[in-house]
């Protein structure tokens, strides 16, 4: 048997949940430094705040992806994870904003960093299905185009949700003006905005999306030898083990993933503070000045820019890598990342950064699509949901070596100039470049000129 070839439509139905994620996600890496500033955390220590993220992705990804590839019933094998991640971020977004509202319990930081927590462990648990449903829906040959149309909406839902603040400032007359603890009014009602939206798209998917059962999975699967009471029988401690029998393609990726998302994860921390200081002139200590909040909204400017950019390289993405093969494509893109990256500490204003943006996005459409697309082909339809859980391992431990040592080395080596911690994600970007090339691509296609 052979799964059936979807329309461009049915993809996109399918994957359009992840707009509302990403529309909360990236509401999250665009503003939650500038709140925790607000609530009183000093630059050096937002890397330590922003520990939780990747730690809620390595603890909850695998067991999300285990679970789901045990679940079927009545709605499904991977709606039912999506839909419950879903409401839980979104009572994260609203909340985290307003945190100084449970001052009487414990200090605005504090229930601040709780709700991001909250808010990472809901996206992880929305997100893993998410990866593992294109894989298991789509043919081989509609892989990348899947992973692609995903990306797209990634990139929409991020520019609606990274620009929210500023357009609700200038565009509607929402203040965001603020006070000693106080985040202002524009932030609050972005994330009211995003958790709604968040809701009423997952349920876009969850309405018209059909998914295929354990049996119907098996059949595609010339590799399937488990029977159905085996699967049952299965533990969570098969983690471990999946593990230790990763495909040589995945081994190979976790080093690429590893710098991608090294260089990813400090750009999110310190952009607003490296931008702040290094192109509006402000001091470190600074986070409540009316030039500090214009630098935080046209860094979620900014910020949707490149995932704008990185929308429209998506729908690239397929006619490139069947041209000059999946490696190349991500390869080249990482290299246009790093040097965008690298580009934010000789722009002479903030409108130059623009340019910087567009570098950063055709990168992030690229790290988003095609080291899943070339996951896939080395996958068993058995086993999707797992390794892409475990594949997200290689995703959140950089991150969490990052939140450990970025911030003493924004205060110690770089002197409190979180700039050079950008730079560094730059360097990181040309790594994972280089590494592309030592992957095996088992099922890739390159079109012969």
């Amino acid at each position: 048997m052979e799964k059936r070839k979807l329309s461009f439509w049915q993809i996109w139905n399918m994957s359009f949940g992840f707009l509302g994620i990403q529309m909360g996600f990236a509401l999250q890496n665009a503003n939650a430094s500038r709140i925790l500033q607000i609530f009183g955390a000093d630059v050096h220590e937002l890397s330590w705040f922003w520990i939780i993220a990747p730690l809620m992705g390595l603890i909850v990804q695998p067991i999300i992806g285990h679970y789901s590839d045990k679940t079927w019933g009545k709605f499904g094998r991977r709606k039912p994870y999506f839909l419950v991640g879903a409401i839980l971020a979104s009572i994260g977004l609203v909340l985290m904003p307003q945190a100084d509202i449970f001052i009487a319990f414990l200090p605005a930081l504090w229930v601040g960093a709780g709700f991001l927590m909250i808010m990472d462990a809901s996206f992880n648990i929305a997100m893993e299905p998410f990866r593992a449903l294109v894989g298991d829906n789509l043919r081989t040959d509609q892989r990348t185009q899947g992973f692609s149309v995903q990306t797209a909406l990634i990139g929409f839902g991020a520019v609606v949700g990274s620009w929210l603040p500023y357009a609700l400032h200038h565009w509607f007359s929402v203040s965001n003006e603020t006070s000693a603890g106080v985040v202002p009014q524009n932030l609050i009602w972005s994330f009211i905005i995003g958790a709604a939206i968040l809701i009423v798209s997952i349920l876009v998917t969850i309405s018209t999306t059909k998914e295929y059962s354990p049996d119907e999975l098996a059949s595609f699967d010339n590799d399937a030898v488990a029977t159905l009471e085996e699967e049952k029988e299965s533990s969570l401690m098969d983690i471990f083990e999946d593990f230790k029998k990763m495909p040589t393609t995945m081994r190979q990726l976790s080093w690429v993933q590893f710098f991608s998302w090294f260089g990813l994860f400090g750009m999110w921390v310190f952009a607003t503070p490296a931008i702040a200081q290094h192109i509006y002139g402000l001091p470190y200590t600074d986070s409540s000045s009316t030039t500090y909040q214009d630098a935080g909204d046209w860094v979620g400017i900014l910020f949707g820019i490149y995932n704008l950019v990185s929308a429209f390289y998506a729908f690239a993405l397929p006619y490139i890598a069947k041209k000059i093969g999946r490696k190349r494509t991500h390869s080249l893109s990482l290299i246009i990342g790093g040097l965008g990256l690298l580009s934010i500490y000789i722009m002479p204003n903030e409108n130059w950064l623009i340019v910087s943006m567009i570098g950063i996005g055709i990168a992030w459409a690229s790290i988003l699509a095609m080291p899943y697309a070339i996951l896939a082909g080395s996958i068993s339809a058995k086993k999707m949901g797992v390794y892409m859980g475990i594949f997200n391992f290689f995703i959140v431990i950089p991150q969490i070596i990052n939140a450990l040592i970025g911030g003493p080395l924004v205060k110690y080596a770089y002197n409190n100039e979180a700039i050079f911690a950008l730079m560094i994600s730059g360097v990181s970007f040309l790594i994972a470049a280089a590494l592309v090339y030592k992957v095996k691509d088992v099922d890739d296609v390159v079109q012969t000129i």
